[in-house]
């Protein structure tokens, strides 16, 4: 059981991450001196990784439904 819990809450830090980055790129928050700031590269790249930590933590979700046979 506490794998799973660190598999959701490895997922839940990948996605905020994600989250960070795509609004760095969109110019929205972080200093504008970071290299993220309004770069188009860092919208995409924060989509990808945002994407990864929803179907990690689906998988820890998944697994901590999963009842043993």
């Amino acid at each position: 059981m506490r794998a799973r819990i660190l598999i959701i809450g490895l997922g839940l830090l990948i996605l905020a991450f994600g989250t960070i980055f795509y609004l760095q790129g969109n110019s929205i928050v972080g200093p504008t001196s970071s290299f993220m700031y309004s770069n188009p590269k860092w919208i995409g790249y924060g989509q990808s990784i945002m994407i990864a930590g929803v179907i990690v933590t689906a998988v820890g979700i998944w697994l901590s439904l999963r009842r043993p046979k």
